[in-house]
C-alpha cells in the first residue's frame, strides 16, 4: 500500500514538472513579437516546423498576421511548380522587408512538407504550393487561401492578395533582368550583320514563304494564350490530389503555361493539314504524289482538330458538341 501511494506521488511530481516545463515553453506576445522580428531582420521568409508553426502562426494572444507558405522543395517530391511559387514568394517577402512602410504587422514564414508534415495533416493539405493568411485575430477563413488556379502566384498578385486580406500594401520590387535586353541586341545584331552581308542580294526580305511562317508563329502564340501567360503568371503544371501531373487546366477560368504550348502545337499541326490539302488542289504535277498530300492533310485536320475540341470540352463544361 505504501509502495502505491508512492508511485501515486511520483506520478502527480511527474506531471507538475511536465505542465511547468510546457509553460517555460509558451512565449508571451511581446517575447514572440520580439523574435519573429529578430529573426526576419536576418530572414524575410521565416522557416518553421511543426512547432514553431504552432508556437508563432497558431500561439494566442497575437497582433501580427502570417503568411505562409506550405511547399514540397525536396528534390525527392517532384513538384516541379514549387521553386517557382518559392522565388515568387520570396520576392514579396523581400519587397515588405525593404519597404517604407515595413513593421511587425505582418510576417512571412514557410513550412516545408518534410519538416512539418503534421501541419499539412492538420490543415488537411494535400497539394503544395498552398498560399495562407493567418489573421491577428480569429481563424483563416476560405479567402484567406489564395486561389493559384484563378490569379497564379505571381508576385504581383500575390502582394495584391495580402494587401486584400491585411490592407497592407506591398510594392514588389524586382531585380533587373538585363536578359530580355541582351537577347535583343544580339537578334537586331543578327539582323544587322545578315543585311549587311548580303547588301546585294535583298530578295530574301520579299520571300512570301518566311514573311507567312512569322505571321503564322505570331498568330500561334497568340491563340495559344501566351499573352494571358504574361499577365497572369499560372503555374507551369500542376500536381493533382491523386499524384498525377496535370497539363490541362480543368477550368475554362485559367490555364498552365504547359498549356499554351500544347494548344500552339495543335493549332500548328491543323494548319499543316489546310496547308498540304491547299497544296494539292492547286498544284498540277503528279497525281499520286497530290492525292497523297490531300489525304495526310485531310488526316491532320480530323485528328489534331478533334484532339482540340476534346480539350475545349475538358474545360468548358456542358459543351454539347463533339
Amino acid at each position: 500500500m505504501i509502495v502505491f501511494r508512492e508511485i501515486i506521488l511520483l506520478l502527480f511530481a511527474l506531471s507538475a514538472l511536465l505542465i511547468a516545463v510546457q509553460c517555460k515553453k509558451e512565449l508571451s506576445l511581446s517575447e514572440r513579437v520580439q523574435q519573429l522580428s529578430d529573426a526576419g531582420t536576418k530572414k524575410p521568409v521565416l522557416r518553421f516546423n511543426g512547432d514553431k508553426f504552432r508556437q508563432y502562426v497558431k500561439g494566442t494572444p497575437r497582433n501580427y498576421s502570417t503568411i505562409v507558405m506550405f511547399t514540397a522543395l525536396a528534390p525527392s517530391r517532384q513538384c516541379g511548380i514549387c521553386r517557382h511559387a518559392h522565388d515568387e514568394f520570396q520576392l514579396v517577402a523581400n519587397s515588405w522587408r525593404y519597404s517604407q512602410g515595413y513593421s511587425n504587422r505582418l510576417f512571412f514564414a514557410l513550412v516545408d512538407f518534410d519538416e512539418g508534415p503534421d501541419v499539412f495533416q492538420a490543415l488537411r493539405l494535400n497539394s503544395a504550393p498552398v498560399f495562407m493568411h493567418f489573421p491577428a485575430k480569429g481563424k483563416p477563413k476560405k479567402v484567406d487561401t489564395l486561389d493559384i488556379q484563378r490569379v497564379g502566384f505571381a508576385a504581383e498578385n500575390i502582394a495584391r492578395w495580402v494587401a486584400e486580406r491585411t490592407d497592407i500594401q506591398i510594392r514588389v520590387f524586382r531585380p533587373p533582368n538585363y536578359s530580355g535586353l541582351l537577347a535583343l541586341i544580339v537578334l537586331l545584331a543578327l539582323v544587322v550583320g545578315l543585311l549587311y552581308l548580303r547588301k546585294n542580294n535583298l530578295d530574301f526580305l520579299y520571300n512570301k514563304t518566311i514573311w507567312a511562317l512569322g505571321a503564322l508563329a505570331f498568330t500561334f502564340a497568340m491563340t495559344s494564350g501566351q499573352m494571358w501567360n504574361h499577365i497572369r503568371g499560372p503555374p507551369f503544371l500542376q500536381k493533382t490530389q491523386q499524384g498525377n501531373i496535370a497539363y490541362i487546366h480543368g477550368s475554362s477560368q485559367a490555364q498552365f503555361i504547359v498549356e499554351t504550348y500544347i494548344v500552339a502545337l495543335l493549332n500548328a499541326a491543323v494548319v499543316l493539314g489546310m496547308i498540304l490539302m491547299t497544296e494539292a488542289a492547286s498544284k498540277r504535277d503528279d497525281v499520286r504524289k497530290r492525292r497523297i498530300y490531300a489525304i495526310i492533310g485531310l488526316g491532320l485536320v480530323a485528328f489534331f482538330f478533334s484532339l482540340s475540341l476534346s480539350i475545349f470540352r475538358s474545360k468548358a463544361h456542358g459543351y454539347p458538341y463533339r
